[in-house]
């Protein structure tokens, strides 16, 4: 239990930290927007489906299907990140990050679907 409680505030915090500074388009976001070929109002969608989907994987140990949607969805996010890195010719630094919050959030789904 405390893994999952861990591991759950740990992407919690990660994806709600990452969505707030899109929404508010705070320090680099706006030029990471343009590098990736978005607009701000778009990277702030983006943001807001971010803060979303923290918001529901914080949920998840209390309301399980909530947990697994917001989960499923920050994936779907996720595997967008990785397809724009590859399109813009990024190198594995900058696929790092979004591949370990892949990682984190299929760990999170298999123990959510232990509880």
């Amino acid at each position: 239990m405390i893994l999952t409680a861990s591991l759950t505030s740990l992407i919690a915090l990660i994806f709600a930290l990452l969505g707030v500074a899109k929404i508010l388009a705070l320090g680099p976001m706006p030029e990471l927007a343009a590098h990736a070929g978005f607009t701000t109002a778009t990277y702030r969608f983006v943001g807001g489906l971010e803060l979303a989907g923290a918001i529901g994987v914080a949920l998840g140990p209390v309301v399980p299907l909530c947990g697994g949607l917001a989960g499923a969805g920050l994936l779907i996010l996720l595997a967008g990140a990785v397809t724009t890195h590859v399109r813009k010719g990024d190198g594995v630094p900058k696929l790092v990050p979004a591949v370990a919050c892949a990682a984190l959030v299929g760990w999170y789904l298999g123990l959510l679907a232990d509880l």
